[in-house]
């Protein structure tokens, strides 16, 4: 079981003291991986609510720093910990340019990038990019196409009624292909990951509803000729530590960890903590992922 930390970047965590502490602690604590997430604005009458809680996003949320310059600092004073985008926003970028700030933190890096794409769930944020909210699917598709194009061999080419890269030399190169993990949950994005991902990046929700999507998964890559053991689970986890709760909403540390290993059990490999919404300042997010790590090498020797 890999345990990975969301590294410093919203709400009061939204500074780089912060980053640059918890991602120098995160090593010697023995973390796998270091995530940064995609945000870019909170609208004050969204179109859309907000898939978790009560519909409304969380107030930490106002304040949010970007992803790609987020990793590049981590990776700056880091050596081992993967670095991992959970979840960019793939239709948001032109191709070429998603490709040259995934593939500078992979070479930056030493070759440690981990890919997470999604598609959103914000309408107003599309608007904001000027990117159509119609046929996104499609749009996303066509992104994991350009990408693979890019990280291929030169000369790249790529004909696609949105994009058009002419024969051209794309460098630098990442150090290898970069794992591609998908987000997620309606049939269509289930399956797309089970078609073409290397694995899927979840959400803490009830064990039988995460079994049953993991099954549409594995299912898809059967179909595709794929080995469905190939693929590994990523579940990101925004943890309420609260003396009182129900995980996955909120809940004491004891209480969330055993969630998360019921959800190893379920076939989750690997966890991202979030602790940005619960911890009051660097110190408490990093005894917190420290309390974390330590329960869950327990439960899940």
């Amino acid at each position: 079981m890999r345990i990975g930390l969301a590294v410093p970047q919203y709400g009061r965590f939204a500074a780089l003291s912060s980053v640059l502490r918890v991602a120098r602690e995160a090593e010697p604590m023995g973390l796998h991986s270091l995530w940064a997430s995609d945000r870019l604005l909170t609208p004050l009458a969204p179109k859309d609510p907000y898939p978790g809680g009560d519909g409304h996003m969380p107030e930490a949320y106002r304040v949010y720093l970007d992803p790609f310059a987020v990793l590049s600092v981590a990776a700056s004073v880091t050596s081992t910990v993967r670095l991992g985008t959970s979840v960019l926003n793939a239709c948001w970028y032109p191709p070429v340019v998603l490709a040259r700030s995934l593939t500078t933190i992979d070479r930056l890096s030493g070759g440690r990038l981990d890919a997470g794409l999604g598609l959103g769930w914000s309408s107003d944020e599309y608007a904001a990019v000027g990117v159509p909210w119609r046929d996104r699917g499609k749009r996303y598709d066509a992104t994991l196409d350009a990408l693979e194009a890019i990280w291929g061999a030169d000369p790249v080419s790529f004909e696609h009624e949105l994009w058009t890269i002419t024969p051209s030399n794309i460098q630098p190169k990442p150090a290898r292909r970069p794992p591609l993990y998908l987000g997620g949950f309606t049939e269509a994005a289930l399956r797309r990951v089970g078609r073409r991902g290397d694995g899927w990046l979840a959400a803490p929700v009830p064990l039988p509803v995460l079994t049953s999507m993991w099954q549409v998964v594995r299912r898809a890559a059967e179909e595709a000729g794929r080995d469905p053991g190939g693929l590994r689970m990523i579940v990101r986890a925004n943890p309420m530590i609260t003396e009182h709760g129900t995980p996955p909403g909120s809940g004491s540390v004891a209480d969330y960890c055993a969630y998360l290993a019921d959800a190893a059990e379920a076939g989750a490999q690997e966890f991202i903590l979030d602790f940005q919404q619960t911890a009051t300042d660097d110190q408490h997010l990093l005894d917190l992922a420290a309390a974390f790590t330590s329960d869950l090498s327990t439960r899940l020797k």
